[in-house]
């Protein structure tokens, strides 16, 4: 303990980040536990991501670790923690950045934010897959386009108003496809993925197709979905939802094969982690024609480099891992990390502790 008679915390989160979520928070922003009072904390003061170097540098000593799903929290990181380290608490419900073996090993107990973010994932989940299906990106992109466009093939004097790309009422242009009476394929019918199934089932959908480690009977019994394998899921679903987390098993699982195995008309939208897809194998299966179109919440790297080819394909919709960006679910998810950490340091069963 330090002389102020509280913890050593380094925390991986921007203070700035911080004010600006207080300031937005239209009313539902609280004060975070009284961490700073508690406990000397060293804190990264900006949004961007804590450079390693200063994260093993601020960790020295350390009997507790505020991060992030961007901080890799591995052997050599614990290692210049020291032995003081005694509670990691991430503000995620993914925990795939942590070395949980080594954490195990160490003793060292593991803090995480799940249940509280379902809903707003879900939300983006199922309004990425509407985006995507209705190809709304190429949509808008065609009412901005100017008829002096290369696309366009013509010119036009600047201050002449023009339709651009959208020159009148066609019957199959921009057609995308939609949910009613179709099968929706969903990889993991956890938390997120049984929200994402409720919020899907009003539009329609005929039937509910699922796989996993194992059949989760009374969780399905909601929507009447089938358990399947992957092989199967892939086979017959005209949308394919991905909200499981990344293990080895999963690692990859959407592949080649997986795409081969999918119908021409089919979407595919991943929510749960980057490293589940082979990306390239999933630009050749757009670009080859093999499926319609997909999206994607995740990547592998975070950011995607902007010269990434599956950013030439107007058949790929790539969000910035947005998932749970609401004002309302982060300062929830931020409530919880601190008062995961607080319990952890002294001693106290947290809100919500990962069982290693």
């Amino acid at each position: 303990m330090s002389s102020r008679g509280g913890w050593k915390v380094t925390c991986a989160w921007g203070s700035a980040c911080q004010a600006r979520a207080a300031s937005r928070c239209c009313g539902h922003f609280q004060q975070l536990p009284c961490v700073s009072h508690t406990c000397e904390v060293e804190q990264w003061d900006s949004d961007e991501p804590i450079p390693d170097e200063e994260l093993e540098r601020g960790i020295a000593g350390a009997d507790g670790l505020l991060c992030l799903l961007s901080d890799r929290v591995d052997k050599r990181l614990l290692d210049a923690a020291g032995a003081n380290l005694k509670v990691i608490s991430t503000l995620s419900v993914g925990v795939d950045h942590l070395a949980l073996d080594e954490i195990k090993k160490r003793g060292i107990r593991v803090g995480y934010t799940p249940d509280v973010l379902t809903d707003t994932t879900a939300e983006l989940a199922v309004s990425l897959l509407l985006t995507t299906c209705r190809r709304l990106p190429e949509a808008i992109a065609e009412v901005k386009k100017l008829l002096s466009s290369p696309e366009a093939g013509a010119s036009h004097n600047p201050l002449t108003p023009c339709s651009g790309g959208w020159t009148t009422w066609k019957p199959l242009w921009m057609c995308g496809y939609g949910l009613t009476q179709s099968t929706v394929g969903i990889i993991g019918l956890g938390r997120i993925g049984q929200a994402v199934a409720r919020r899907l089932k009003p539009f329609g959908v005929q039937r509910f197709l699922y796989t996993g480690r194992q059949p989760r009977p009374r969780e399905a019994e909601e929507f009447q979905a089938e358990f399947v394998s992957v092989s199967q899921l892939a086979t017959e679903s005209d949308f394919i939802v991905v909200a499981c987390s990344l293990t080895p098993a999963t690692k990859e699982l959407c592949n080649k094969d997986f795409f081969q195995k999918m119908k021409k008309t089919a979407v595919f939208v991943n929510i749960s982690r980057g490293d589940v897809v082979n990306q390239d194998d999933l630009y050749q299966a757009l670009a080859g024609g093999h499926i319609a179109a997909a999206g994607l919440d995740v990547t592998t790297p975070e950011p995607l480099p902007t010269n990434h080819p599956l950013l030439t394909l107007k058949n790929c919709v790539i969000l910035p891992h947005i998932g749970s960006a609401t004002y309302r679910t982060r300062n929830i998810m931020s409530l919880l990390a601190a008062n995961n950490l607080l319990a952890g340091l002294r001693g106290e069963p947290m809100p919500k502790e990962l069982k290693l």
